[in-house]
């Protein structure tokens, strides 16, 4: 059923995808980043200067070639096989499904476009997949490097979005710009894969929750003894550091072995050191 579900995921994450490029970024002339802008970009050129109109697939599908390569043999076959599906179905759609009549008003466009685009590589994300292009080089480090470098592709993006400004006008660049931005924050709000919390807890049921810890997100935990401020009773700390999307599911289950748990949770911006991640 996981199987079927991701597959689903993928194809509805394909077609919104297609159908985000003919409805929004094809009616208000913008690039989005990463190989889809570069693709976009090759078949302005080449109708632009020499009166030619090469299909989307054809420069989409060649781009990705290597990088699916190094994915299947260092981040996962489940992976990659998703990933290219989403290639292959999102080229083939671009081409043959027709955009809607929503608006042509330019800001419109790259603000509700950008949003889709997010929606749409996150659906792969959720499936176990990406979208391709530089979504595939993001995942190779994250899975090796343990940290999202989702705004970095964005100052990449920037690069080309500049190229873009010099050869077609610097307007439909800077409406592109916000797309990307508009994109990008979608993603880091979504998909927390790579984000971190760090969790304290205070309760005296403290080897239950350690080893609910270590059963929900097989990580360890370290206590800290102390004094509670006002009874003056001695209170046990546990302290772990936790994937952001598996902090509601471990909440959820400390509420149920201690109602009267405290639990503050905080933003962990940078962690060095061993921290296990499940493998794509």
């Amino acid at each position: 059923m996981r199987k079927v579900m991701d597959f689903v995921l993928v194809l509805v994450a394909a077609f919104l995808m297609a159908l985000n490029i003919n409805t929004f970024v094809y009616t208000a002339g913008l690039l989005p980043g990463g190989f889809t802008g570069i693709t976009l970009l090759i078949q302005d050129v080449f109708l632009k200067y020499l009166n030619v109109k090469i299909p989307y697939s054809l420069f989409y599908w060649l781009l990705n070639i290597i990088p699916a390569v190094v994915c299947f043999r260092f981040v996962g076959k489940k992976f990659t096989v998703l990933s290219i599906l989403m290639i292959i179905v999102s080229g083939l759609a671009t081409d043959f499904i027709p955009g809607l009549a929503v608006t042509d008003d330019i800001i419109l466009c790259a603000v509700f476009g950008g949003i889709i685009n997010g929606i749409s590589v996150c659906l792969c994300l959720f499936a176990g997949g990406t979208s391709g292009g530089t979504d595939f080089i993001s995942i190779y480090f994250a899975e090796k490097k343990g940290y999202s470098i989702w705004n970095y592709i964005f100052a990449g993006n920037c690069i080309l979005l500049a190229l873009f400004g010099i050869l077609f006008g610097w307007d439909k660049a800077l409406y592109s710009i916000i797309f990307q931005f508009a994109t990008t924050q979608v993603i880091n709000v979504l998909y927390k894969r790579y984000q971190k919390s760090t969790v304290l807890i205070i309760s005296e049921k403290q080897d239950e929750i350690v080893s609910l810890i270590k059963a929900v997100t097989n990580h360890d935990a370290t206590l800290f003894t102390g004094k509670g401020g006002y009874e003056g009773a001695q209170r046990t700390m546990i302290y772990t550091v936790v994937s952001t999307e598996q902090e509601e599911k471990l909440f959820h289950e400390i509420k149920l072995i201690d109602p009267n748990a405290f639990v503050n949770v905080l933003e962990t911006k940078a962690l060095r050191g061993k921290f296990f991640m499940k493998k794509l």
